[in-house]
């Protein structure tokens, strides 16, 4: 979700989204990512008809210094069906997860609160670290 908030310039979210990713770019952090979020952001590109946007996004996602998209391997798609088993959140979302534990991340940053449940996960709200609506 923070790749698509970025990349749609959401107005809540691409000023924190920037943040995070001028620290991937410049070195002071690295990310990760489970492949399935190529999927996520390509789809309202590829939904609206722009072909160009998606190979904007295809290309940004896969050469974004200092970000590593992982694939899904037998050990994450398990790893997922354990959390999925055990926190019942969709699927997709138990594949980040799982996929950030594999790689050893120290944080995971999504606006999704449920997340918070999911034990192994240093987890980053971005509604908690923006500036209140006024």
């Amino acid at each position: 979700m923070v790749f698509i908030y970025h990349l749609q310039e959401h107005p809540r979210y691409s000023a924190a989204t920037q943040v995070l990713l001028a620290a991937w770019e410049g070195g002071s952090h690295r990310g990760v990512a489970s492949v399935i979020s190529l999927a996520e952001v390509l789809v309202k590109p590829l939904r609206d008809g722009n072909a160009g946007a998606a190979e904007d996004y295809r290309r940004l996602l896969t050469t974004f210094p200092n970000l590593r998209l992982l694939e899904v391997n037998q050990s994450i798609a398990e790893a997922a069906a354990q959390l999925r088993a055990a926190y019942g959140l969709p699927m997709p979302d138990m594949i980040q997860a799982a996929t950030a534990v594999a790689a050893g991340a120290t944080g995971f940053v999504t606006n999704d609160p449920a997340f918070r449940r999911v034990e192994g996960l240093e987890v980053l709200i971005l509604d908690d670290v923006i500036q209140p609506r006024r």
